[in-house]
């Protein structure tokens, strides 16, 4: 499975704003794009020897291509599968740019991300891969797994009690979308409805992404 396995962090500070990719770390000093962080120690620019100079005014084609890579980097998509789901988006009825968030939005590891199992979708991608979650009772270890309205996604019964999934579930302030229903203590989420736009809070404009494909 293709993934990005470098510092994650410079990835926060190319896009100016917090991505949450690193579970607690996002919300303590030590984040870099943090608003806690005095200014001696900020590094609220973009990352590279000349990153405080890519901090002026771009051009609208810039402001469309940040706004796409904002995207892969908040759901940790690479580039080929971001454009097959956008172009899987474009020949849906309806909106594309909603169709292409709700897509993101029922992967699989999305789901646990945001049933609290993980601190960060990486982590709740991994609880995918090693076979932690269930779906309808059966494992299924694609983290790119699309869920339908109606199935149940939980977590293995020995997965439970594991350090991670209890540390998670103590400690954020995580609260779980209309679109899914807590269940089981919290160990497994059912799939009331397809996500609409106002459920979902990722700070994304996604119309820029389809202008800078539709070019």
């Amino acid at each position: 499975m293709a993934r990005y396995t470098g510092p994650v962090c410079r990835l926060c500070r190319r896009e100016r704003t917090k991505l949450f990719l690193k579970g607690e770390r996002c919300n303590s000093m030590k984040c870099p794009v943090s608003e806690q962080v005095t200014d001696r120690h900020s590094r609220a620019y973009p990352p590279g020897e000349h990153g405080r100079d890519r901090m002026r005014q771009g051009s609208e084609y810039l402001a469309q291509l940040r706004e796409k890579q904002k995207a892969r980097r908040i759901y940790g998509i690479l580039e080929t599968q971001f454009r097959n789901l956008y172009e899987e988006a474009n020949r849906r009825p309806g909106i594309t740019g909603e169709n292409l968030l709700q897509f993101l939005e029922l992967r699989l590891d999305n789901v646990a991300y945001r049933a609290g199992w993980g601190a960060s979708r990486s982590q709740a991608r991994q609880l995918v891969r090693h076979g932690h979650v269930l779906v309808n009772g059966k494992r299924v270890t694609i983290p790119s797994y699309r869920v339908r309205k109606g199935e149940v996604v939980s977590l293995k019964t020995a997965t439970r009690t594991n350090f991670n999934v209890v540390r998670n579930r103590d400690t954020l302030d995580r609260p779980v979308p209309a679109w899914l229903e807590k269940g089981d203590e919290g160990f497994a989420v059912t799939v009331l409805n397809i996500p609409l736009r106002e459920n979902i809070d990722e700070p994304v404009q996604e119309a820029l992404i389809v202008e800078l494909y539709s070019k």
